[in-house]
């Protein structure tokens, strides 16, 4: 069983940056679609970023249109991804949680993934 553990979260100010990591244990998980969601007080959890394996250690990476340009995902090693949050608003407060799955298909999905963090908390304040 894959376990997914999520840090970097905490207290920002609005415009400020936080950089959250997520590292998996248990099998290598270099061909796995690795994913970022986030879900925000009496809001439908969201996809916000993910990355699909292409070919050796070289990976796609895809946004949701909200946080184009301000978040990077990058996968750090096959078990490891993080995301840097950066120009960051209130609208982005939420728990930030990881997920994995074995397909590359349909990766902003959220019942198709396989393996979830716990999550970590991003508050952002004006």
């Amino acid at each position: 069983q894959e376990q997914l553990v999520e840090s970097g979260g905490g207290l920002v100010q609005a415009g400020g940056s936080v950089r959250l990591s997520c590292a998996a244990s248990g099998r290598t998980l270099s061909r796995y679609t690795m994913t970022w969601f986030r879900q925000a007080p009496r809001k439908e959890r969201e996809f916000v970023a993910a990355t699909t394996w292409s070919s050796g250690s070289n990976y796609f990476a895809y946004y949701a249109d909200l946080v184009k340009g301000r978040f990077t995902i990058s996968r750090q090693n096959a078990n490891t991804v993080t995301l840097q949050m950066n120009s960051l608003k209130p609208e982005d407060t939420a728990v930030y949680l990881c997920a994995a799955k074995q397909d590359s298909g349909g990766y902003s999905s959220i019942p198709s993934y396989d393996y979830w963090g716990q999550g970590t908390q991003v508050t952002v304040s004006s």
